[in-house]
């Protein structure tokens, strides 16, 4: 095993995971401070011809039929919460996975690529994903269906979820390799005890 390249590969995966987690930090301050305007992107106005006496949009708002595109002037705290909502749970869901997985590669260098704790490491990863997916979409989702509602109150297209759900099924690969490796370490330990 090339313990140098999986060392780079440890170091790579937490900068990654501390950029993830600037950014979150960053993209939320500065989403706090600005006092403009803040679209949302939905697909129920793609194709839609807005007519000047056509579909109602609230107080302020800007809607662009061919971008699917809404946006709001001087927006409530609320709705700047809820564009919050929309970008954050992904970069927190990034930062933490980046984290999970370095300390995984952490244990494969320290310890090896079979042992207890790097099975124990992949398990919690594989269930931070399979788990961390579809609750982070669900808030990004929810909160873009809110902020389109209150920027255009008949469209109400409810709460979606957002996101590639196919890392689900990694997750979920994750935690059997995990349930696997652990099997296997527990075997490896019988068999060395017997001889």
């Amino acid at each position: 095993m090339n313990t140098r390249l999986t060392r780079t590969l440890t170091s790579v995966t937490f900068g990654l995971a501390m950029l993830c987690g600037l950014a979150f930090i960053g993209t939320g301050i500065t989403h706090l401070l600005d006092d403009g305007d803040i679209c949302v992107q939905t697909e129920f106005w793609r194709n839609a011809a807005l007519a000047p006496d056509g579909l109602s949009v609230g107080k302020g708002v800007e809607a662009s039929s061919s971008a699917a595109r809404l946006c709001q002037h001087s927006p409530s705290t609320g709705q700047r919460a809820a564009d919050l909502g929309i970008e954050l749970p992904w970069l927190l869901f990034g930062a933490l996975a980046l984290l999970l997985f370095s300390r995984v590669l952490e244990g494969v260098v320290k310890q090896g690529p079979f042992t207890e704790a790097v099975a124990r490491r992949l398990s919690v990863l594989g269930w931070f994903v399979a788990v961390g997916t579809p609750l982070t979409g669900l808030v990004a989702g929810w909160s873009q269906s809110w902020l389109v509602d209150s920027m255009a109150p008949i469209v109400g297209s409810g709460p979606t979820v957002s996101g590639p759900l196919v890392l689900v099924l990694a997750g979920l690969a994750a935690v059997v390799m995990g349930r696997i490796m652990r099997e296997g370490v527990r075997m490896r330990e019988d068999l060395e005890g017997t001889i």
